[in-house]
Order: C-alpha cells, then sequence, then structure tokens
C-alpha cells in the first residue's frame, strides 16, 4: 500500500508539471522536423537504452555520422530515448544474469543481421560482466575490458589491492565473509575508521555507509547476512572531497576523460580540472594495458592526498558533460594518442524533475542550477526523449509499482528507474 501511494503521488506531481513540459517540447518538435534524422554510415549498437549516458552515446555517435541502434531489456522496452532522432532502431534484449547464453547470441544475432561495426555497453552494475563474456562471441568489437579484467575492476576488494600492487594509493581493504571478522577487528589500532560495502551491488545498501566502530555495531553487523556466499568488504574510511570520474580507454590510453565533484545519489555534474586524479587512473589503466570505459569514486584528502576508494568498468553518467563535443566518436572508435575532456565553457549537467523537486521541498539552490546549466535530457533538435522519459518511460514504471503492490526508494530519472530493494 505505502509503495502505491507513493507512485500515485508521483504521477499526480507529474501530471501538475505536464502541460509546462509537454507544450514547449511539442512544439519545438514539430518546428525541427526533418532537421536531423538517423544517419546512415557505420553501425553501433549501444545497450543500456533506459539510461541518459546511453542517449548522450547515441547523439553523439549520430552527429559523427555512425547509425546508431539502441538496445534494452524488455522491462525498460519503453525508453524515451528510443524515440530520440539519434537512433535508427531500438531492439529488446534478453536479461543477462537470467539467461547469459541467450543474451550473448541476441547481441551475436543483432551484429551480424545490422552489420554493426562496434558495441558501446552502457552497463548495469550486474550486466557488466555478461557484456564481458559475450564480446567473445562476437562479430565486431565491444568496447568493453576482458572477463578477468571486469572482474577484478568491479571487486572492492581486489581493485585496491591491485592498486597497491602496482604502487598507487589505496585504501587498506579487508574480504570479509563472517560477522566475526569486523567484530573481533582491532578498531582502536587503526588510525581510521571503517565502512562496509557489499560486493554484489545493491543500489539501497550502498547509501549506508555508518563509520565503524559504532554504538549498534554487533546487531547492525549481524542484520547484514555477511556469509562466504555473500561477501562484503570492509574498507578504510578517507575523509575528503570525493570525486567521480568517466574515461574511455584504448589499448592503455586514456582517450577521453572527465572528473566532477561527487555525492550519494548523483544527478548534478560539473567537469573539474584535477590532474592528479587524472594522472592515477593514467596510471593503472596503462599498467593494465585496459580497452574499454572505467569510472572511478576518488577521495581527495585536505592534505592532497588521491585515494580511488571503488572502480566500475562501465559508462558513467559523467559523460553528459560531454553534451555539445564534436569529438566523442574518434575518442570510442579511432586509434590516437590524444585526450579529449569537456570544453571549459560547458554547463553544469542536471535533470530537470530533479531539481523542480528539491526547488519545491525547500532546496532554493535548485533554481539557480536550472538557470545556469543544461538540462541532461534536452536537446532542441531532439526533444522527444525530454518528455517521454518523465511520463511514459517512468509514469509506466509508476503504474507497474500500483497494479505489482512494489514499493520503490526513489525515482532516478537519470538511470531511468525506480530504485527498489533488491532492484537492478
Amino acid at each position: 500500500m505505502k509503495g502505491a501511494l507513493k507512485s500515485a503521488g508521483a504521477l499526480l506531481l507529474l501530471a501538475l508539471v505536464f502541460p509546462f513540459v509537454a507544450v514547449p517540447t511539442l512544439v519545438i518538435w514539430l518546428a525541427t522536423w526533418g532537421k536531423r534524422g538517423p544517419s546512415t554510415g557505420p553501425t553501433v549498437l549501444v545497450t543500456g537504452g533506459k539510461m541518459t549516458k546511453a542517449l548522450q552515446l547515441a547523439r553523439a555517435f549520430a552527429r559523427a555520422g555512425y547509425r546508431v541502434i539502441l538496445a534494452e531489456i524488455p522491462k525498460y522496452r519503453w525508453s524515451g530515448h528510443r524515440f530520440s532522432r539519434a537512433v535508427s532502431r531500438f531492439v529488446p534484449l534478453p536479461v543477462p544474469e537470467a539467461d547469459p547464453t541467450a543474451y550473448a547470441q541476441a547481441l551475436a544475432d543483432i551484429c551480424t543481421q545490422e552489420q554493426v561495426s562496434w558495441v558501446v555497453p552502457v552497463a548495469s552494475p550486474v550486466a557488466s560482466i555478461y557484456d564481458a563474456q559475450a564480446a567473445a562471441k562476437l562479430p565486431c568489437p565491444m568496447v568493453h575490458g576482458t572477463p578477468e579484467i571486469v572482474a577484478l575492476l568491479d571487486d572492492k576488494f581486489a581493485f585496491c589491492e591491485r592498486a597497491r600492487v602496482l604502487g598507487l594509493a589505496a585504501p587498506n581493504v579487508f574480504r570479509i565473509t563472517d560477522p566475526r571478522q569486523v567484530l573481533d577487528f582491532d578498531f582502536g589500532a587503526a588510525p581510521r575508521p571503517y565502512i562496509l560495502k557489499r560486493l554484489r551491488y545493491d543500489a539501497v545498501a550502498r547509501l549506508d555507509l555508518r563509520k565503524l566502530p559504532c554504538p549498534d555495531m554487533a546487531a547492525y553487523v549481524d542484520g547484514l547476512g555477511i556469509s562466504p556466499t555473500n561477501p562484503w568488504v570492509m574498507q578504510e574510511f578517507i575523509a575528503g572531497q570525493e570525486y567521480c570520474t568517466h574515461s574511455t580507454v584504448r589499448d592503455g590510453r586514456i582517450r577521453l576523460h572527465v572528473c566532477c565533484p561527487s555525492s550519494p545519489f548523483q544527478v548534478n555534474y560539473q567537469a573539474v580540472d584535477k590532474p592528479e586524479i587524472r594522472d592515477w587512473v593514467a596510471r593503472f589503466v596503462a599498467a593494465l594495458n585496459y580497452t574499454g570505459q572505467i569510472s572511478l569514486d576518488v577521495i581527495e584528502t585536505a592534505e592532497g592526498e588521491i585515494y580511488p576508494i571503488e572502480c566500475n568498468p562501465r559508462t558513467h553518467s559523467a559523460i553528459a558533460t560531454f553534451y555539445n563535443h564534436p569529438d566523442v566518436a574518434k575518442a570510442y572508435f579511432e586509434s590516437g594518442e590524444s585526450r579529449i575532456e569537456p570544453f571549459p565553457s560547458s554547463k553544469p549537467v542536471y535533470w530537470l524533475m530533479h531539481e523542480l523537486w528539491r526547488g519545491v521541498t525547500g532546496d532554493g539552490a535548485a533554481w539557480g542550477r536550472i538557470l545556469r546549466g543544461k538540462e541532461a535530457l534536452w536537446s532542441s533538435d531532439d526533444p522527444l526523449p525530454f518528455l517521454i522519459v518523465p511520463y511514459i518511460q517512468i509514469g509506466r514504471l509508476l503504474v507497474r509499482s500500483i497494479l505489482q503492490g512494489k514499493d520503490w526508494v526513489r525515482i532516478d530519472f537519470n538511470i531511468g528507474k525506480l530504485v527498489e530493494i533488491g532492484g537492478d
């Protein structure tokens, strides 16, 4: 019942805003009819079609002359991004974790039938490893790491340990398979507190970063379900400013890079120049001779020390800061040593629905962000996703939650989903 009431309330709020979103969007869509259609050059398959970062890449590739096919699992088949003028075709894919073999075969079939030149996976946290496994079965290259490297980077413990082996700074970490490991740990001898993170992705648990030791530590740890089959990592907590990065890498060289100030629920991106962070990434990917996309969460201490605390071998939403850069496709598909970053004149990126909610609930700074920034979904020559994502893609998920009686934690217009306990 609680989830149904929340969903009904969200639908009501969306309805109140609808005329102010729909009218200008449809007017501009009609005024720009025929301005830009899908390209007819080499074909690129972009997965993860529900997410803004997939839309950003589709637009960048189409502007460069590529024909873009967008793909997503059936739950998100009504993604607003399939209606983008940058997209030539949308195709549904099997759920990779449910049937990895069928998923890989579907990718291979699409690549063969559509004569795909490149596959760019905009992977969910769960799908990264299945994309890596599927890559070997495709008739064309995929911008992604090998299964071994993806597994390494996706593992919060193994990533930090590998960084330290390579002589790079990283926090102390321990793999936890039994609650007693935490309860018996000598926190008094540690220079910093620790936090617990689940090794498998959990959209809700990842936000609970309470520092250890804490007064209710025994009850907290016992309630996490830690076991050999549900391992966690205990990581040294390092205070400082947190940043997030996205890098596209070919043969160990960074071809595209962005760094932004971070937060747990990231729906604002403003590129900043942090050479020390970029250098850490460059040294790491060179040592691995990595090819693919890589995203890091990084802490910069008050003393200027750099500590990457987590790594994800996939596209980061910070790619949205390249909304006006003409060379994104070159960075993904062409060899070379040059590197692109967002233009210094690029505006901070936001999602309108998030800022409207913040504004009406007391965050006065939201109105300034709207006035000064760039809306992530909006494009004057490709306006439909701006309308369809909140009203069809998210709206359909809200109706579905009412019918199924499912609760959710928040709406994420960036990723294009309802964040649910145990969800994707």
